[in-house]
């Protein structure tokens, strides 16, 4: 290997094609033996790495491009096309080529939504690892989830512990491959351990999965809350208003306030909301911030503070406020400073009690 990358002489190709078309039969026999039709192709354009630097990579290639359209014909028969880790050049001359970079390829010119990039003990382990502040831990120990930027992070906290490792320099190479296939239009990339049964469900299914995802930060969306939001965002609430944190809310008064609320939605689900409301004297007031607590990892809160200071910019309201019992620190973070209650609308100083004892803070 040099830079990560496996150098081939042109004397080990023939041993090289031997394997990687053994590992596709072994594929294919395996699908053939669910009844799925699969079929090994010849998709991958390639050309020499050739020599960089006075270091000659031998046989070891680039991808060109792939007969995306040949690809989607195969798909569109039922068939899965399955692609050993060689492509060929233009007059037939086979290339070694990085199977992590086929898989990154594929995904980007398919428009793919997951690139799942399934190992031998795959996931990051906490154990293993200096953990970026914020990010989720699985209850079997795994990283749940890191955003492109928190991988930065991570591989900076970890620069030593890479470096000492070389079977940790793979790691390395497919975290910056995931980034890519993030950076190119897949929404998420997953890294996961074959050895676990089941290990595609349950990252799919379950919150938090069975492995580590990466994610861009366009990955879920804002939207307004609809009719049908309405037992899902009660849902979210509930833990919040039994600790206190949040007002109880009926859901008539939810339904009857439906215009003032925003949900943050995450694969067909909701799983955060909040609300802006705008008073008689123009203050408005953020209020009803609540995320699944599965998903606080990943930023929300924010997003969803940010957006409704957007909307209440554009109603052109003279100032912003809030109102927390425990959260004070999490809003003086977003730019929040202490206020009175007497600075308070007049018809919202009406239902403050001295029981509940909610302190105000206002926007800078």
């Amino acid at each position: 290997f040099n830079k990560n990358i496996r150098v081939t002489t042109a004397e080990a190709m023939p041993l090289i094609k031997m394997a990687a078309f053994d590992v596709s039969n072994i594929v294919m026999t395996s699908l053939a033996a669910n009844n799925i039709t699969a079929i090994i192709g010849n998709w991958v354009r390639s050309r020499a790495k050739g020599v960089i630097n006075g270091f000659d990579y031998g046989t070891a290639g680039e991808i060109d491009k792939l007969e995306v359209n040949s690809i989607k014909a195969v798909l569109n028969n039922g068939f899965i096309p399955i692609f050993p880790c060689i492509g060929w050049n233009a007059v037939g001359h086979p290339y070694n080529i990085s199977s992590i970079l086929l898989a990154e390829q594929v995904a980007v010119n398919l428009g793919a939504d997951k690139l799942f990039f399934m190992l031998e003990n795959g996931g990051l382990k906490k154990s293993d690892y200096k953990v970026p502040e914020g990010v989720a831990v699985s209850s079997s120990g795994e990283l749940a989830a890191l955003d492109i930027h928190q991988v930065d992070e991570f591989i900076d906290l970890n620069t030593d512990t890479i470096n000492r490792n070389t079977s940790e320099i793979n790691l390395l190479s497919l975290l910056r491959t995931s980034q890519d296939a993030c950076n190119n239009g897949v929404s998420r990339t997953h890294i996961v351990d074959g050895n676990i049964d089941g290990v595609l469900p349950c990252e799919i299914f379950s919150d938090l999965g069975s492995g580590t995802m990466i994610y861009t930060n366009n990955y879920g969306k804002i939207r307004p809350m609809v009719q049908t939001d309405i037992p899902t965002v009660l849902g979210i609430m509930r833990p919040f208003i039994q600790e206190g944190k949040l007002l109880n809310r009926s859901e008539k008064e939810i339904e009857a306030q439906m215009n003032d609320f925003i949900v943050y939605e995450l694969d067909g689900g909701v799983h955060a909301c909040a609300c802006l409301h705008v008073y008689s004297d123009n203050q408005a007031e953020i209020a009803a911030v609540a995320v699944d607590e599965n998903f606080a990892h990943m930023g929300i809160g924010p997003k969803l503070v940010t957006n409704l200071i957007e909307r209440a910019t554009k109603l052109k309201c003279k100032s912003i406020f809030i109102m927390t019992t425990q959260s004070a620190d999490w809003f003086e973070s977003l730019g929040f400073e202490p206020d009175t209650v007497e600075s308070l609308p007049e018809e919202r100083r009406k239902i403050w009690t001295k029981e509940h004892n909610s302190k105000v803070y206002r926007l800078k």
